[in-house]
């Protein structure tokens, strides 16, 4: 008789820029453990730009579902599930491009996928076992963004708040905060919220030992 296998406990992680989604998934990855998690980022998956001008890639709404290439991102879960490693692209954020080389992903017993317009896709959705939102008041997301793209990604603060006005939170009402309703759990005050978090930990842990899959043999 052949071996049977299990696809991974698949989680997504989403919420709006500055919610503290990347710190709960950090915060997932160290109580875990990273070494049995396929991590994920949603904004890795930019589209390529490279065939625009400098100033025309700067005006991309990025905010919008379309500037992210998610059939790539679906087909890397897939793969993934499948006990298939992937090729993940690397984004540039100060210069709007995606960088000349990879980042390797072996598969694992958990995938981490993290994005803010992960629940916002519908052909996302039906990927994850676990759907867990991070819900953060809007002006500490704002600051958290500020801070964020002018120490990491070199943008003025000008340039920031911008952006915020004209894309990020037209964006967020639209497309962000409707798919909380899609959440199987949502976490208020971002990855300060030990006791939400500890617990999440504590069931991926549970789904983890009693779902185990054997890397690199695909479901036959």
């Amino acid at each position: 008789m052949a071996n049977q296998t299990k696809h991974p406990v698949t989680i997504g992680v989403a919420g709006g820029t500055g919610s503290g989604k990347t710190t709960v998934s950090n915060q997932i990855l160290e109580r875990v453990g990273s070494k049995h998690i396929a991590y994920l980022p949603h904004d890795a998956y930019y589209r390529e730009l490279d065939h625009l001008s400098p100033e025309d890639r700067a005006r991309i709404n990025f905010d919008h579902p379309d500037s992210l290439d998610t059939p790539l991102l679906t087909e890397h879960i897939k793969k993934l599930q499948q006990g298939q490693t992937v090729e993940i692209p690397v984004y540039n954020f100060a210069r709007h491009m995606r960088e000349d080389y990879t980042t390797h992903v072996e598969p694992q017993p958990i995938i981490l996928v993290e994005g803010i317009l992960i629940f916002a896709e519908s052909t996302l959705r039906p990927l994850f076992d676990i759907k867990i939102f991070v819900d953060t008041d809007a002006d500490i997301r704002f600051i958290r963004r500020l801070r964020r793209d002018i120490d990491e990604r070199g943008r003025t603060a000008n340039s920031v708040i911008e952006q915020y006005l004209a894309t990020v939170r037209p964006m967020h009402l639209k497309f962000v905060e409707p798919s909380k309703r899609y959440a199987d759990v949502i976490v208020p005050e971002g990855g300060f919220n030990w006791v939400a978090v500890d617990m999440i930990a504590d069931r991926i842990r549970s789904m983890m030992l009693n779902n185990p899959i054997k890397k690199g043999i695909q479901n036959e």
